[in-house]
């Protein structure tokens, strides 16, 4: 009788973003905390001695997979639209590209917005979050001090609060089964999260 047992993958057959894929939705389902080297292996198919041919262990591959997160979001400062021009039309492009990003990367920045810093790794993702999260207050309060925007709200409060709703896309948004967009939902972000901000010209 014929050998009807799935054949694992081949351990070169694995990169590690294929193995990355895997293991940030095994993380997302499971949690960090709760996720084992056993586990990650049945989900990838593929052994534990194969995953180690590619990393070090659970903790590389969670900066690995949060780095990227991390390496998407710090990308959009360098953009010209960010770095260049009158500081509200530069915030509202970084919102508007933080959207996108989260909405691209959603496996990824959920795993992000997730961790709580009890390993080394998470610690060093919670420090770049608040690294961006700064920079972008930053270029909140130069528009207020250049009168684009309203100056009787705190820059941080409403940095904190452009963030609340932008992260709470990861708990809501799948794009399997909503047939809004992307661009429609960063519009909408960037209207209802700025206009409240804008300073009257009257």
């Amino acid at each position: 009788m014929a050998d009807i047992t799935p054949a694992r993958p081949r351990r070169d057959s694995y990169t590690v973003e294929t193995l990355l894929a895997v293991t940030v939705r095994v993380f997302n389902e499971r949690g960090y905390d709760g996720t084992s080297m056993e586990d990650l292996s049945r989900a990838a198919g593929i052994s534990k001695s194969s995953i180690y041919h590619h990393v070090r262990g659970k903790e590389e591959l969670l900066s690995l997979a949060v780095g990227r997160a991390l390496d998407g979001l710090f990308a959009i400062l360098d953009e010209p639209a960010a770095a260049e021009g009158p500081a509200a039309a530069r915030l509202e492009h970084v919102v508007r590209r933080t959207t996108e990003v989260l909405l691209a990367e959603l496996p990824y920045v959920t795993l992000l917005l997730r961790v709580r810093g009890n390993t080394a790794a998470e610690q060093w993702a919670l420090h770049r979050r608040r690294e961006f999260d700064h920079h972008v207050a930053e270029l909140l309060a130069a528009a207020v001090r250049s009168g684009e925007l309203r100056a009787d709200v705190d820059p941080r409060l409403a940095t904190r609060l452009i963030f609340g709703m932008i992260n709470s896309l990861v708990e809501w948004y799948r794009p399997e089964s909503d047939e809004k967009g992307v661009e429609q939902i960063a519009d909408a972000v960037v209207e209802l999260s700025l206009s409240g901000l804008r300073a009257s010209r009257d």
